[in-house]
């Protein structure tokens, strides 16, 4: 072959060479790039305000449940469920449950759903958290279940981050997300048959990143339970757990995650972990990838 052919002809008769070529031009210009943000910053962007009405109304669907929905900060409306255990008491502890990325409320309830199955487990924490008394409340996040947008897909959202450069509409989910569950907790602080001051996070994968996030928010929150959180660097910093850690100093932090998790190493859930300042937590490992082993969650019942 020709040595002196030009190098846009080699590339194009060397696909190894073109790939590499685009690779970098798509690193350079396109990928997303580690963009730390100051720690004040971070918290003045989830400033909110409660509208007077958020307009809450409820369908009871038996059993002591019911479905409501409600206005959020910027009326987007928002949709869920909440179950009351069988005895009557004046006031129920709250435990608000947070789906994995792409999961609906209605899995704290069910074990399989639309014929898939509840694979994190989930409804069996709700099974042992309404034995032990507590109101169990659920809702979706933004672009999940029955929020889901049909100009704007999950997966189109990601795409745009993994392959696009593209954050803003990652970052404004999580954003939006934790400030749904900043208005729910004062929706909750308001009545007089939920006890607002034992209020426990519970949230799986990015479910548990939005706990974290909001318990650092928020001092209302007094228990964090925090199962697999993804790691996020600071190429999407104003929603990364690690960067408002520190400020989680009231609420208890219960740190579940596994040894093989494909989206967070060892040395990340350490780093978490470490960066949390309350007094009260506790990381638990599993042995295991992202779907944590059915032990989990007996471990978990004798933290309740």
């Amino acid at each position: 072959m020709d040595k002196k052919l030009p190098f846009t002809v080699k590339v194009f008769l060397f696909p190894g060479l073109a790939f590499c070529f685009l690779a970098a031009l798509w690193y350079a210009f396109i990928a997303l790039k580690e963009e730390p943000i100051p720690q004040d910053k971070i918290v003045a962007s989830y400033a909110y305000r409660t509208p007077d009405n958020i307009e809450m109304s409820f369908r009871d669907i038996g059993d002591r449940q019911f479905a409501f929905s409600y206005r959020s900060f910027d009326g987007a409306p928002v949709n869920g469920r909440i179950s009351y255990p069988p005895i009557e008491r004046e006031k129920y502890p709250v435990l608000i449950g947070i789906s994995a990325m792409g999961r609906g409320y209605q899995r704290w309830w069910v074990d399989s759903f639309k014929g898939r199955p509840t694979v994190t487990r989930v409804n069996e924490i709700t099974r042992l958290a309404t034995e032990k008394g507590y109101a169990m409340i659920a809702i979706d996040a933004r672009y999940h279940g029955t929020r889901k947008d049909s100009h704007r897909s999950l997966r189109s959202i990601m795409s745009d981050l993994h392959f696009f450069g593209n954050k803003s509409y990652y970052e404004e989910m999580v954003r939006n997300t934790v400030l749904d569950y900043r208005v729910l907790i004062d929706w909750i602080s308001r009545q007089p048959n939920l006890d607002g001051g034992n209020l426990t996070l519970a949230g799986y994968s990015m479910g548990a990143q939005v706990a974290l996030l909001a318990a650092a928010l928020d001092p209302r929150v007094d228990r964090v339970i925090a199962m697999v959180p993804p790691h996020i660097s600071d190429k999407t910093a104003l929603v990364a757990p690690k960067n408002l850690a520190a400020l989680i100093k009231k609420s208890s932090v219960l740190l579940i995650t596994a040894n093989d998790d494909e989206y967070a190493s060892k040395e990340d859930n350490l780093r978490l972990y470490d960066s949390v300042a309350s007094e009260g937590k506790e990381h638990l490992t599993f042995s295991g990838g992202h779907i944590l082993p059915d032990s989990y969650v007996e471990v978990l019942a004798e933290r309740l």
